[in-house]
C-alpha cells in the first residue's frame, strides 16, 4: 500500500473511530476490549491488500465489514477459551441461592459442585451462561452478538440452568 493509502485509511479510521468503538461496546461480551478492537480494524485495514481506499466502492462499508468480521472472531474464540476462575466466580455469585450463604463449607462445596457443572455444559449453552450473567449482557445484546433470536438465548440460559441444577441434584 502506498504512503496515500495509508494517509487515507488513517482519515477513514479518525472520522469513524468513535462510532467504531461504540460498535465494538454493543456487540462484544468484555466491553473493555472494544477500543482494542477498533484499533485492530484499523490495523487490518493497513495491512490488507485493497489497496487505497480509492479502490473501494464504499469504504465505510469496508470498515464496518471488517468490524463484523473482527467481532464475529473475537466471539468465537471467546466461546472456545476454556473457562476461568473470574468467569466460575461470576457465574456463581450469580446462579447460587442465597440460602447457600449459611455455612463456609456448603458454600465450597456448592461452588465446587456448580464449576464442575458449569465446564460440563455444551459449548452454547455454557456462552449463553456466560454472557448474561459474567458479562451482564441482556439477552437482546446476546442474541445480537451470536445472532440468534432472544427466544433461542432463553432457551440456551433455561437449558443452562436446569442442566446445572440436575448435575448439582445428582452428585448431592
Amino acid at each position: 500500500m502506498s504512503g496515500g493509502g495509508t494517509a487515507l485509511w488513517t482519515q477513514l479510521f479518525a472520522d469513524h473511530h468513535a462510532s467504531l468503538s461504540g460498535y465494538f461496546r454493543r456487540r462484544i461480551a468484555d466491553r473493555s476490549d472494544a477500543e482494542d478492537l477498533a484499533q485492530e480494524v484499523y490495523l487490518r485495514l493497513l495491512r490488507s491488500d485493497a489497496g487505497t481506499r480509492s479502490d473501494i466502492r464504499n469504504p465505510e462499508a469496508y470498515l464496518y465489514t471488517v468490524a463484523a468480521n473482527l467481532a464475529r472472531e473475537h466471539a468465537a474464540a471467546r466461546s472456545r477459551s476454556p473457562v476461568t476462575v473470574e468467569d466460575i466466580d461470576c457465574v456463581a455469585d450469580s446462579v447460587a441461592d442465597e440460602r447457600l450463604g449459611e455455612e463456609a463449607i456448603e458454600r465450597e462445596h456448592r461452588y465446587r459442585l456448580l464449576v464442575e457443572a458449569i465446564d460440563r455444559l455444551p459449548p452454547k449453552n455454557r456462552a449463553v451462561l456466560l454472557m448474561q450473567h459474567r458479562d451482564e449482557l441482556s439477552y437482546r445484546e446476546i442474541a445480537e452478538h451470536l445472532q440468534v433470536s432472544t427466544h433461542m438465548v432463553k432457551k440456551h440460559v433455561v437449558k443452562a440452568l436446569a442442566l446445572c441444577r440436575r448435575a448439582i441434584a445428582a452428585i448431592e
